[in-house]
């Protein structure tokens, strides 16, 4: 069989070697070798999506195991089941786009344009390895390796206060990494040893002590909320969203945070089941004050960049809720999220950051009236922004509709409040398209251009994709009913239901 994750593995890093071997005389070039990777990684994505059987998609597609540190047992272990799937599409559809919305960024320096678009190419490389990784060991490099290129994209290129968001966002990453680090080392005395000693199918089902079990069971949890991202460890977002490039806080929030609520579906709950259950009250609890808790701080931002972050954490307060609720519905309706949601956000920092190139402001107070000015481009932006809010015909709805609904049958309380906090993105979105969009246009802003074509091809593709999937979703949930199956039958299974 074709190596098809391994190659998609590499592929991005080869193009990231290339560009930085690129002579002085094809650095302008830069950004066509970059589309070019990045265009025939989503061709593969899509051969992944024609050829994945969804008959069987609970289990691993596509897999690959190789041996890679025998003397710990650490395996090259790729494969893909429909969870995994989703999240690789989202990453390869994705990454082009981002490319392709900061196509004049660095117009006057060929040479830094071509280091940014290699560290995204990078970024990409580990995106594709992390949600295909079947090694915990492997997972846990590739989860701490991806650091390295965010860093440096955060840090070098942003606003006035990159660097210190930078070294906020990696002294959070690196201290949940190794919080994970301890979980891992105690996972491979506890676990069968061996050849394979990392495999997740290895793991699955190990007998452990309570004690152990719960240890090992926060020790992998932290690390992945952290990169959730979750109240109380969220405080690194607002502040990286604000100084780092749209583009880069697009892949950021849209794709490289999912690797949490991933890591906790695909690792933390199926490894320890009984721990998850055990501290499956504290989360939800934790889950909805992040839903009440972003929603209320957006609606307070003057920073549309900011703001869009405080909505992300209260996105992925329910994506939390639904998978710690573990139903069959809730668990469909939070991996479902995860992709919807990397539509919707990713699709809100774009557009954002399209306004911000016009005019070099993010404050909502800047603005006003532009919709008489640029129509399409208010229409564009009305239209996101009501995916955010989950409006009924776009995917989101679908998404969200689920978790609750999956939910309320084991956490009543905790639905009702989130379903009433809900309502406040009606608040922050609308009022946030009222400022900039209504009334007389500010003085200043008459020659705003609209929407060009390039900008039209980065947005339009994902409000048709969310457009489809809203009136459509049994494309995407096919994918991910077995695997949603498969992640209740193990919490039942050891719950002795």
């Amino acid at each position: 069989m074709f190596p098809f994750l391994t190659v998609m593995v590499a592929l991005p890093v080869a193009g990231a070697g290339l560009l930085w071997a690129l002579p002085a005389s094809a650095r302008s070039r830069a950004r066509e070798v970059a589309l070019a990777v990045t265009a025939v990684e989503l061709v593969l994505a899509a051969v992944l999506v024609v050829q994945f059987d969804t008959a069987t998609a609970g289990a691993f597609q596509f897999s690959e195991t190789h041996a890679w540190i025998p003397q710990i047992g650490a395996s090259w272990a790729l494969g893909v089941n429909g969870i995994g799937l989703l999240m690789i599409l989202l990453a390869a559809l994705l990454t082009p786009l981002v490319i392709i919305a900061g196509w004049r960024d660095d117009a006057s320096s060929p040479d830094r344009r071509r280091h940014y678009l290699a560290l995204v190419l990078l970024s990409q490389a580990f995106m594709m390895g992390i949600f295909a990784a079947r090694d915990v060991f492997l997972f846990y490099v590739l989860f701490e390796a991806m650091l390295i290129p965010l860093y440096f994209l955060i840090g070098s290129f942003g606003g006035a206060q990159r660097r210190y968001a930078a070294v906020k966002f990696l002294l959070f990453s690196l201290a949940g990494g190794l919080i994970m680090l301890v979980g891992v080392v105690a996972l491979y005395f506890q676990g069968p040893g061996g050849e394979q000693a990392f495999l997740t199918d290895n793991l699955t089902g190990l007998t452990l002590s309570t004690t152990t079990e719960r240890l090992l069971f926060v020790s992998f949890f932290v690390a992945f909320a952290i990169k959730a991202p979750m109240v109380p460890v969220h405080t690194w977002l607002p502040t990286v969203a604000e100084t780092a490039r749209p583009g880069t806080t697009a892949l950021l929030v849209a794709v490289l945070d999912k690797i949490g609520t991933f890591g906790m579906l695909t690792l933390a709950v199926t490894l320890f089941p009984n721990a998850a259950r055990w501290a499956a009250p504290v989360i939800i609890v934790l889950a909805v004050i992040s839903v009440i808790y972003g929603a209320i701080l957006a609606i307070g931002q003057q920073n549309m960049l900011r703001l869009v972050s405080f909505t992300s954490v209260s996105h992925f307060g329910i994506m939390i809720l639904g998978i710690f609720a573990f139903t069959q519905t809730s668990i469909e309706g939070a991996a479902f999220y995860m992709f919807n949601h990397g539509l919707s956000t990713g699709a809100l920092f774009l557009v954002v950051g399209f306004l911000i190139a016009r005019h070099g402001s993010a404050d909502v107070s800047d603005y006003g009236g532009l919709q008489r000015v640029v129509p399409v481009f208010a229409g564009t932006f009305l239209i996101i922004g009501l995916s955010a809010l989950a409006l009924p015909g776009l995917s989101p709805f679908v998404s969200e509709i689920m978790v609750l609904v999956g939910a309320f049958e084991v956490a009543g309380v905790a639905v009702i409040i989130a379903a009433i906090v809900v309502v406040l993105a009606a608040l922050y979105v609308l009022l946030t398209y009222q400022k900039v969009f209504t009334g007389p246009v500010r003085e200043g802003r008459e020659d705003t251009p609209e929407l060009s074509l390039r900008e039209r091809l980065v947005l339009w593709p994902l409000i048709a994709l969310m457009l489809i999937l809203g009136f459509g979703p049994g494309l995407a949930i096919d994918t991910i009913r077995e695997p949603s199956q498969d992640i209740v039958a193990v919490v039942a299974e050891e719950a002795g239901q």
